[in-house]
């Protein structure tokens, strides 16, 4: 990370710090009901605190259209927050303006304050430079530890960067070593598994990981459409028709790379899609009219898991097959479970995220035996897109 300032070089003691966080977590009823994105600020939170700095969080929540709007409030978070942290949490009804400047002024060293959502201000999307000047008027020292936001150029996520000292969070600086361990500098063989139901959203990512992989293992919904693209029968299972040619300019590209694209050898097939489905396993070149492919089969697992046997690094994005319904989840578990073992037998460096990913992994039991396990979505299948991200940009030192 010499790259980026971190929190080891910042000056805090007694200084307004303005700490971007993500606080965009799913609630029922004005309660959190997923507080992961919570944990992972904590380390940031303490370490600011510890060293008698003045938390002052920015977050957006929700997409708001017109302005303030009960529903998208953060107070409900505020309360969330201070459980998790063990410390009190004061809120602040605006982000700029006389709410936020009278609530930091009464502040002592170690308070946290977490202010209204940033996004009730249509400057926060544009990174308006007004904005971004009375936000800048709030601290002293900025710091982000959001790297979920990092991939757009808000006002509190790229332009504070450029106003105010700035400083990668701890978090921020977890993922941003993670990746760059895993896709700049790896150690190599390098794999990637890429699931999911459609090429379409992930095109990009597809092309740039034949040029960064020597081995692309394809799952889910998109395995479909490549195999389609190579002649064989996928009966009714999820395809894309119009993307053969892309599926095939793909495919000769990564033989033009080194790069190797593992795909199904075998399939579960079922002629519903439901949970507990009669189902069966199949060659691929066995796939009848009526069938959906709605898993990988053992054979490809196996396949799958010599692979991961052999590598030093894995990049993981998306499930094999629909995991959300037994016994369909098989596949993803299994081999989920195994990257895991390996890395936590030294063998492996394993970083994971985006999308459904997440999901697939802790429904897996494997998720806390990864390296890293990205909660970002956009801004992790941007990095890995190749894409230079805004918010981890402006961190750069200058």
């Amino acid at each position: 990370m010499s790259a980026f300032h971190t929190l080891d070089t910042a000056d805090l003691k007694g200084k307004r710090v303005l700490v971007r966080v993500d606080l965009n977590v799913p609630m029922d009823n004005g309660k959190v009901t997923d507080a992961t994105r919570i944990e992972r600020i904590l380390p940031t939170l303490r370490e600011i605190t510890q060293k008698g700095g003045k938390v002052i969080l920015l977050a957006h929540f929700g997409r708001p259209k017109n302005g303030p709007d009960e529903a998208n409030s953060l107070k409900p978070v505020a309360a969330a927050l201070a459980e998790a942290l063990g410390h009190p949490v004061a809120f602040a009804s605006d982000c700029i303006g006389a709410p936020a400047q009278e609530a930091i002024a009464k502040m002592l060293e170690g308070d946290v304050l977490l202010l209204e959502n940033t996004r009730f201000h249509k400057g926060e999307e544009k990174n308006d430079s007004a904005l971004v000047a009375e936000l800048a008027a709030l601290g002293d020292v900025y710091v982000n530890d959001a790297f979920s936001a990092a991939h757009r150029a808000h006002a509190s996520t790229e332009g504070l960067a450029h106003k105010l000292p700035a400083f990668a969070g701890r978090t921020m600086q977890a993922e941003i070593e993670a990746l760059s361990k895993a896709l700049e500098n790896p150690e190599r063989p390098v794999a990637a598994v890429v699931g999911g139901a459609k090429i379409s959203s992930k095109l990009e990512l597809l092309g740039n990981l034949t040029k960064k992989v020597d081995y692309l293992i394809i799952g889910g919904g998109m395995a479909n459409t490549f195999l389609a693209a190579q002649g064989k029968a996928v009966g009714k299972s999820l395809c894309e028709k119009d993307l053969f040619d892309t599926a095939r300019e793909i495919m000769g590209n990564a033989q033009a790379n080194g790069c190797t694209i593992v795909l199904p050898v075998d399939v579960v097939v079922a002629q519903e899609f439901k949970a507990h489905a009669p189902s069966k396993t199949v060659g691929v070149d066995e796939v009848g009219e009526a069938d959906m492919i709605l898993d990988a089969g053992p054979r490809s697992v196996a396949a799958v898991e010599a692979i991961l046997g052999a590598v030093k690094t894995l990049v993981w994005n998306g499930p094999f097959g629909a995991f959300e319904m037994e016994p369909f989840d098989a596949a993803t578990n299994e081999v989920a479970q195994a990257a895991a073992k390996l890395t936590q037998q030294g063998k492996l460096l394993s970083v994971a995220g985006g999308g459904d990913t997440v999901a697939a992994l802790n429904h897996a039991g494997a998720a806390e035996g990864f390296t890293y396990v990205s909660t970002a979505g956009g801004a992790f299948l941007e990095w890995l897109e190749g894409k230079v991200l805004p918010g981890v940009e402006a961190l750069r030192a200058r």
